[in-house]
């Protein structure tokens, strides 16, 4: 069964073509700049080759349609035609409370996706356009939507309620959602498959960091806590996020500076993290090029960085009473092994011990075990592939069963 998947954002779509009997990418890439001059799609080779041609889009449907053209193109597509395609996958960052696992797109999913753009103003709409456009570019073909927040629907009440009056939750659906629930997934799959062993029965902290990043704590195979919020804002320190901050803090802010929400929204979604402490980037190579250099402020924003990964792992382990396995994804989790070698050197008191050499080994690309036989704690180092467990769970419902 060939599946494709897609993600879209507010200007780009991310693709992969995946054969999933044979777990097999077929075709991968993406279209950026959409309804922007300038726009182009990118394709990537097996052979880690790549390709750019310039286009003239003005939706994502025309976007969708310059996919399509791509993967049956003589040159260097790698289907005949769209028979071919047995499926589509879609990433929806929100389903809110309306969704706890992934499922077949009908007018009625179509319906409570909608009610939901309110909570993700800037992902769920155009997550919308990428199922639209399917059904005007491929109208036979049944598509699935594969939720951020489904993941995380296991969180007892204590865990994703805010102390706040009740009406607020009630009427606003106001509550912690959390986000990157099907990369957690993955890695809390993954990781046992990689130790020969099984979620249940486990306690295991996913520490999926990078640009964007959060972490959660998954007991028997089920997230029971995680560290962004309703919004993608709360939690770690990130590349451009604030994290964890006082709202006091905003408030002041706001009124000193006369910043209406828009502007408040702006600051702490692009202006904060990484880039706000450093006043350089977001991107950790630059970050420690300018460490290098004697940027005290780029150490700073390191320091603080990996410092809020290391509260949140130290709180989950007490949540859940222990922890038997700590994973490591995402752009700096996998690449990153100084964030790694930091933050558990403070994890010494739950008898985490990572071996340096295997610490070093296990980055750009490689993916295996970073702590040491005698560490009470597994700590292990995955690369997360959310395009997998989206086809998945398509090639799953299609066929009629149940997601695992």
């Amino acid at each position: 069964m060939n599946i494709l998947v897609l993600n879209c954002g507010s200007s780009s779509v991310k693709y992969k073509l995946i054969e999933i009997k044979a777990n097999k990418t077929l075709a991968e890439g993406g279209v950026e700049k959409i309804g922007l001059p300038g726009a182009f799609i990118k394709l990537k080779f097996e052979d880690g080759s790549k390709k750019v041609i310039d286009l003239d889009i003005t939706d994502h449907t025309g976007a969708i349609k310059a996919i399509m053209d791509v993967l049956i193109n003589p040159e260097y597509g790698c289907i005949k035609d769209f028979n071919e395609i047995d499926a589509v996958g879609h990433r929806v960052v929100h389903g809110s409370e309306k969704f706890s696992h992934s499922v077949l797109v009908t007018d009625e999913v179509k319906a409570k996706i909608k009610e939901v753009f309110s909570l993700a103003p800037l992902h769920n709409p155009v997550n919308m356009m990428g199922i639209e456009a399917i059904e005007k570019v491929l109208p036979q073909v049944p598509q699935v939507v594969v939720f951020d927040t489904a993941f995380h629907q296991t969180m007892p009440a204590k865990a994703y309620m805010y102390a706040l009056p009740e009406k607020f939750y009630l009427e606003d659906h106001v509550r912690r959602y959390g986000f990157h629930g099907t990369s957690h997934r993955f890695v809390s799959r993954r990781v046992c498959e990689m130790l020969g062993t099984t979620p249940e029965g486990k306690k295991i902290i996913t520490c999926h960091v990078g640009n964007g990043g959060s972490i959660t704590a998954v007991q028997d195979g089920k997230s029971i806590d995680t560290s962004m919020g309703m919004t993608p804002v709360e939690g770690l320190m990130m590349g451009t996020r604030v994290g964890d901050i006082d709202p006091g803090a905003l408030l002041y802010v706001m009124e000193k500076h006369h910043y209406d929400a828009y502007e408040m929204n702006q600051i702490i979604n692009k202006k904060s993290g990484l880039s706000g402490v450093t006043g350089i980037s977001s991107d950790m190579r630059e970050i420690g090029q300018a460490i290098e250099e004697g940027n005290k402020k780029a150490r700073l924003a390191l320091d603080m960085y990996e410092y809020r990964i290391l509260k949140y792992i130290g709180a989950y382990a007490a949540a859940m009473n222990g922890v038997d396995i700590i994973a490591f994804t995402g752009g700096v989790g996998e690449n990153q092994a100084e964030v790694r070698e930091v933050v558990c050197r403070n994890l010494e008191f739950l008898g985490v011990k990572i071996d340096p050499k295997l610490n070093q080994e296990y980055r750009l690309g490689k993916e295996g075990v970073i702590s040491t036989p005698d560490s009470r704690v597994k700590v292990v180092v995955v690369l997360t592939d959310e395009e997998y467990m989206i086809a998945r769970d398509t090639e799953a419902i299609v066929e009629g069963r149940q997601p695992e």
